[in-house]
């Protein structure tokens, strides 16, 4: 029976154990060859003769021996008297030497060579705390009463926020990658009144920026019976709490990438756009925040509240997808002057990046025909999505957190794609 590296402490000494996974390491001394086996839980060190022959490091083995008390060991025992089967032959030299410490390889390096390179531990560990966003993630969600959907990814609409897309020809017909679940999560309100969906995005923006992907991983969220935007980001609010509670709880991810964990306050402090734009010292007609902009809410939000998270609110309406509502509230929570044009929507910044788009939906179809009608379009291009609608849909709102630079952030990544398995951009469509 197989032994995992980190259970191999737990082995009763004197004990036939049997280990399977990677040669990590090979330390050939004049009296005695070390061989260090790496397998999904960890590290285990065997112990064999003076020049014995020893696999290639990165190739797959079978260690069978006995287990034997060492405090010097990872897990305080090793592995004696073994016999080492190779399972491959001799593994490739990897493009960097994945037993050391730290992986100091280019970002090119890495983005070429990553199946190899990220089953160094401390990359690895990268993903191991996205895999643990997902599970916090889903369990505070399920917790809430919602209910997790899967959607479309092939559409048959282009105009869904002004995003570009890529085109897919679907049997002679043509379509799109979604670039979003938007209109699908919406409808499903209908249905389970809370739904959430994990699954891909694309977007064909020729962006080649630190923080963008052509596809990447969104956790989307959508929850009927709101007041407005307020009752969506207290919900992220809570998600947020979840996933960050799942990310602590892997304690040695935490420890090999260096992860800096946000402490989430009971109310995520909010700033509306206009309030933000004059504390940066930007024109009062500008569109959206910039990057330096966010930044340096992001550090008011600190230096003010001493919170890594801050909520920018209020956004133009002009500047938001059709289906936004408007501003319903003053700063007091007041029904909001008639000719007020922000809308009830929010940006999350998370260490000064934006991480989070949210707000407040139209729900009654008469706003939804007026709002297609002000961009020049047809309400009947849109009938699929309207007829939810026309049915009844509850007031609803909901949001959507990028996964890559969630993590990017945690570990204070400098490009989104160092914690992506396998980017996709503007240069790239392999590996």
């Amino acid at each position: 029976m197989r032994s995992l590296c980190s259970s191999l402490g737990t082995a009763e000494a004197g004990s036939t154990v049997t280990l399977e996974g990677w040669v990590h390491r090979r330390r050939q001394l004049a009296r005695v060859t070390f061989l260090v086996v790496r397998d999904r839980s960890g590290l285990a060190q065997v112990v064999l003769p003076a020049g014995a022959a020893v696999p290639a490091e990165e190739t797959t083995v079978r260690v069978t021996g006995t287990a034997t008390r060492n405090p010097q060991a990872p897990g305080g025992t090793e592995v004696t008297d073994a016999t080492v089967l190779a399972l491959t032959e001799d593994a490739a030299t990897p493009p960097a030497e994945l037993w050391r410490p730290d992986l100091d390889v280019s970002l090119p390096t890495l983005l070429d060579h990553a199946p190899v390179l990220w089953r160094h531990p401390a990359q690895r560990a990268r993903w191991e705390l996205a895999a643990a966003s997902l599970r916090g993630f889903r369990a505070t969600l399920d917790g809430l009463g919602f209910t997790e959907v899967t959607t479309p990814k092939i559409v048959g609409t282009a105009t869904e926020s002004g995003a570009k897309v890529f085109p897919v020809d679907w049997f002679g017909r043509e379509a799109y990658l979604a670039q979003s679940p938007q209109f699908y999560k919406q409808q499903l309100v209908g249905v389970f009144e809370r739904v959430y969906e994990v699954g891909p995005v694309f977007r064909a923006e020729p962006h080649d920026t630190v923080r963008h992907l052509a596809e990447y991983r969104s956790l989307d969220v959508e929850l009927g019976f709101i007041e407005d935007h307020r009752d969506v980001l207290a919900v992220l609010r809570d998600v947020l709490a979840g996933m960050v509670d799942a990310v602590r709880a892997e304690e040695q991810a935490v420890s090999r990438t260096g992860a800096s964990l946000p402490v989430v306050p009971d109310e995520v402090p909010v700033i509306h756009f206009r309030d933000a734009l004059a504390l940066v010292g930007a024109p009062a007609d500008e569109p959206d925040l910039a990057p330096e902009h966010e930044r340096a809410v992001s550090a008011w939000a600190l230096a003010e509240h001493g919170s890594d998270l801050v909520a920018v609110e209020g956004q133009p309406l002009a500047k938001r997808p059709f289906y936004t509502h408007p501003w319903s509230r003053d700063g007091a929570g007041a029904p909001a002057r008639a000719t007020e044009r922000s809308s009830n929507s929010f940006d999350l910044l998370f260490r000064g990046l934006e991480l989070v788009t949210g707000g407040q939906r139209l729900h009654r179809v008469s706003d939804y025909e007026r709002a297609i009608r002000a961009r020049g379009e047809d309400p009947a291009t849109y009938d699929a999505y309207l007829q939810a609608f026309r049915h009844g849909m509850p007031p609803h709102g909901g949001f959507a957190i990028g996964l890559e630079r969630w993590v990017g952030r945690l570990v204070g990544a400098a490009n989104v794609r160092e914690v992506t398995l396998f980017p996709r951009d503007l240069n790239r469509l392999a590996p």
